[in-house]
């Protein structure tokens, strides 16, 4: 019995957001029957909503889900992590190393 292409148990690191932390959405969420007082199939939450984390819990003891409210939708939606991105955090960069900052690998020297 395996996970399928999710192979990574989230729960083993700690949440990516925090309750109060403003987030925004990256995907198009739709009621899959599970919102109470919504039609099957109707939108609950538009790519580029903005929302905050109110609680966090788990699903299957492996992901965590992110209770997010939709302010100006009125809604709360529990959320995963890989369809929220952070507005409270810069993204992460990655640095370059300083010999491929400077140019140093374009090449071999003649």
């Amino acid at each position: 019995m395996g996970l399928g292409t999710e192979q990574e148990i989230e729960t083993r690191r700690p949440p990516v957001f925090m309750p109060g932390e403003k987030v925004r959405s990256t995907k198009y969420v739709k009621n899959d029957g599970t919102y109470r007082g919504k039609d099957i199939g109707e939108i609950l939450v538009v790519k580029g909503d903005v929302g905050y984390v109110r609680d966090i819990g788990t699903f299957l003891q492996q992901f965590y889900i992110y209770a997010v409210e939709w302010v100006d939708r009125g809604t709360i939606v529990g959320m995963r992590a890989k369809e929220l991105v952070s507005l409270d955090k810069p993204p992460v960069e990655t640095k370059k190393p300083a010999a491929v900052a400077a140019g140093a690998s374009e090449g071999a020297a003649r």
